[in-house]
């Protein structure tokens, strides 16, 4: 959506080496915001996107910046449902988020047509709603996941931290060591325990709050109750979502239940 930073252009980078052709789309979707202010907010600079993306795609590649009139000339009145995927974390606080993900990736989709298609792992249940749309409806697309790029103190890299307060931004590398702990623990300790250390380390931080704090089955998103739960042929993410100020972050990690 714009306001690249280096982990975009790591998927553009993975692309390259992949791909004959690659294109690349900078869109800000209206269709996903369920809050006004946060659509209203949300960072936009074309040119100094167009500048960075010059440093990593050659000649035959191509950039495909719409309107929002090109992608809706008419409102999208598509509904999706991706059944439990869409109804944990993310899909009970944003109503209506992936719906509208759903529909500018479908619309992307059938405009541009691609063999492969690269998303980041930050964005853990949008790639698995995405795998899920291309999985029913383009069986021809295959989706690349790409590891989560992270600032020097492990912050996750992202549009929104550019809006963070320069205190908050200070302290959100608690964000990154309090998950690398929680992966440590959940080996001997139980999730609920887990979950508690996450959120009151992170709210010692004065202006940072814990929307919730998830471990979840890697295919099904299914949060985890107990460890008693868990199989051994499944992989478990560990899931955050909190807001420093006012701005809303998100992050992941794997974790070990065994």
């Amino acid at each position: 959506m714009g306001a690249l930073h280096e982990g975009h252009l790591s998927l553009v980078t993975t692309a390259v080496k992949k791909c004959p052709t690659v294109g690349v789309s900078i869109f800000v979707n209206p269709t996903q915001f369920n809050d006004p202010e946060d659509l209203r907010k949300y960072p936009r600079n074309l040119d100094e996107d167009l500048k960075l993306l010059n440093k990593v795609m050659r000649q035959d590649d191509f950039i495909f910046a719409p309107s929002v009139e090109e992608i809706y000339p008419e409102p999208d009145s598509r509904v999706f449902d991706f059944g439990e995927l869409g109804n944990v974390m993310e899909g009970v606080r944003r109503p209506g988020h992936f719906n509208g993900v759903a529909q500018v990736v479908s619309k992307l989709f059938d405009i541009i047509k691609p063999s492969f298609a690269f998303f980041g792992q930050k964005d853990f249940q949008q790639l698995a709603i995405i795998t899920e749309l291309a999985k029913r409806h383009f069986p021809d697309i295959q989706i690349v996941s790409c590891p989560i790029v992270r600032e020097t103190d492990g912050l996750a890299m992202s549009s929104r931290n550019r809006r963070l307060l320069p205190e908050h931004r200070k302290a959100a590398g608690i964000i990154y060591r309090t998950l690398k702990k929680a992966s440590e623990m959940t080996l001997i300790s139980e999730v609920d325990e887990v979950r508690q250390f996450v959120t009151s380390t992170i709210e010692k931080v004065p202006g940072f709050s814990v929307e919730y704090f998830d471990v979840v089955d890697n295919e099904t998103l299914t949060p985890i109750v107990s460890k008693v739960n868990v199989t051994h042929d499944r992989r478990y993410f560990g899931c955050i979502a909190l807001f420093a100020g006012n701005i809303r972050l998100i992050d992941n990690m794997e974790v070990r239940l065994w």
